[in-house]
Parts: C-alpha cells; structure tokens; sequence
C-alpha cells in the first residue's frame, strides 16, 4: 500500500522504489525511481502537465489474478505507474492525488 503524506501545498507519494511530490507552491511535480541499487534522475515537469490520474487493471498472465494499478497520465502522452494492488487501494490513491491536483 502506499504511503501518502499529505498538506494543503505538498502531497508525497511513497510506494516501493517510487516517489512521486506534488508541489503547490513551485508548481511543480517530480518523480524519482530507484532501480536496483541506482537512484534514476527525478523526473520534473509542471503540474499543469497533469491531466488525469485514473485507475487501470489488467490480468497477470501466470496467475490470472488483476492487478489494480493508479497512473497518472500527462499531457506529453506519457502514462507512469504509481502504485499496484487492490482495487480499492488504487481508487482510494486515485482520489486522493486527483483532489491534490483539482481533477
């Protein structure tokens, strides 16, 4: 489950090797990512960049289990993943950082 800390400028999103802050004040959203032991370049780019947060599943090819995943999607095109569980973790993620942004 994700941790989220959350104030009425700053939201930070914890889960596993990602990190993703939401910041009011500078405007701005940035995603770090560690891979193995290496810490990749924060990703910056303008929280108006944002433009949906939703949830998404798909089935796990050897378990045929779905799998709940929250992802923000960017106006580039782009779509990162946050967080992967249960549907209701995802949606309840989905809702807290689509309030933070005013989706």
């Amino acid at each position: 489950m994700a941790k989220i800390e959350n104030t009425a400028r700053k939201l930070v999103l914890q889960e596993g090797s990602t990190t993703l802050t939401l910041d009011k004040d500078a405007g701005k959203a940035a995603l770090q990512r560690k891979v193995l032991l290496w810490t990749k370049k924060p990703v910056e780019f303008p929280l108006a960049d944002i433009d949906d947060i939703a949830v998404k599943s798909n089935k796990d090819g050897a378990s045929g289990a779905t799998v709940y995943h929250s992802v923000l999607h960017r106006r580039t095109g782009e779509t990162v993943v946050l967080t992967s569980g249960e549907a209701s973790e995802a949606e309840e993620t989905v809702k807290e950082l689509r309030g933070f942004v005013g989706l």
